[in-house]
């Protein structure tokens, strides 16, 4: 294998790679990135034996050919080198890198040692903005590894639409657009998600993967293998309280009195009446606070508990104006929604205050 190639293209392509690779490994191989040249292109491939990641970039290949060879060590390699290109060249089981008068031989294995995730079919392929449609819910995807089924979006293509979800039990976002495609519910995991680029991108779904498709890069993944929660039945459909407050007046107010909360809680007691919420916090350690904004409400007074860090969470995914706050009583789920916002819901258990 020899090629040369521009340094802003071998950086690019290992930095999209290089995110697949976890940087503590038992198997040599995983730290790996795998290089391929053949005719005008060099395509790097990265994996953690979950994700795959494959980027492709032009070169001028004088002999194709595949090796293995340490994915930070070319990296940090392609980050300092100066403008130059980049020569690359496999001199038996060395990797000559060469840029400008700078030389380094790096260790290889065989490509053939490299693990291949791409191998299967697919039920269903299409087009779809996937970083905007799970952006709105990735903050509610869990980290508690033992329900290893929260741990990512659950993903699910309806007749007249495409449903992504996410939940941790104490928060929930559900968001949808039109239909790109019928496909049973999939978990897609919480590390694509990161990985995904902006953009229309191709996907494709299986019952166990995932694949995603941008111009030269395409990530493989498989699937969360559990069965995520039925997602209707926690959405409260009879919440009748019909709160509307303004965004960023109830984020600032619940982060201001929260300052004396408890880091572990962090809940704030909303006294809901006629035009107004009072917010409030009594922590016995640090003392007392209190706050009131200006809210849209009719009905009778009640009182409920939210953690300051899950309103911010939620009311952070819509616009600024408006935002409907929908409530049954002080002990049941509240659900919130913007008219500026149309497709995403939320939904925030309450706490004990």
């Amino acid at each position: 294998m020899q090629l040369s190639i521009k340094r802003a293209d071998l950086a690019r392509a290992v930095t999209a790679v290089g995110r697949a690779v976890e940087a503590r490994n038992t198997v040599p191989v995983l730290s790996m990135l795998r290089l391929s040249a053949d005719g005008d292109c060099l395509t790097l491939r990265g994996t953690d034996l979950d994700v795959e990641v494959t980027a492709s970039a032009a070169a001028s290949v004088h002999a194709a050919g595949e090796t293995c060879v340490n994915a930070k060590l070319l990296a940090d390699i392609a980050k300092k080198a100066g403008n130059d290109d980049v020569s690359l060249t496999l001199e038996g089981d060395q990797l000559i890198v060469k840029s400008g008068r700078s030389r380094f031989s790096l260790a290889t294995l065989p490509a053939s040692d490299f693990p291949d995730l791409t191998a299967g079919t697919y039920n269903a392929t299409f087009d779809i903005d996937l970083a905007a449609l799970f952006a709105p819910v990735q903050f509610a995807i869990s980290t508690e590894e033992t329900r290893y089924y929260l741990n990512g979006i659950f993903f699910k293509g309806e007749f007249d639409k495409t449903i992504a979800v996410a939940t941790d039990g104490h928060r929930l976002s559900r968001h949808h657009v039109a239909a790109s495609a019928e496909f049973a519910g999939i978990i897609v995991p919480r590390k694509i998600v990161g990985l995904l680029p902006k953009g229309s991108v191709t996907v494709s779904v299986s019952d166990s993967k995932i694949r995603v498709e941008a111009g030269d890069l395409v990530i493989v993944s498989k699937l969360i293998d559990g069965t995520f929660p039925d997602y209707n039945r926690v959405i409260p459909t009879a919440n009748d309280k019909i709160i509307t407050v303004d965004r960023d007046e109830i984020m600032k107010a619940a982060d201001r009195v929260s300052t004396i909360s408890s880091e572990r809680g962090r809940a704030v007691r909303f006294s809901i009446a006629p035009g107004a919420i009072s917010l409030s916090v009594n922590n016995p350690e640090s003392g007392s606070a209190s706050d009131e904004i200006a809210a849209e409400y009719g009905g009778e007074p009640l009182d409920i508990g939210f953690n300051s860090q899950y309103i911010r969470d939620l009311f952070s995914v819509v616009p600024a104006g408006p935002v409907k706050l929908a409530l049954l009583d002080g002990g049941a789920p509240g659900v919130i929604t913007s008219a500026g916002f149309d497709g995403w819901t939320g939904v925030l258990m309450p706490m004990r205050v």
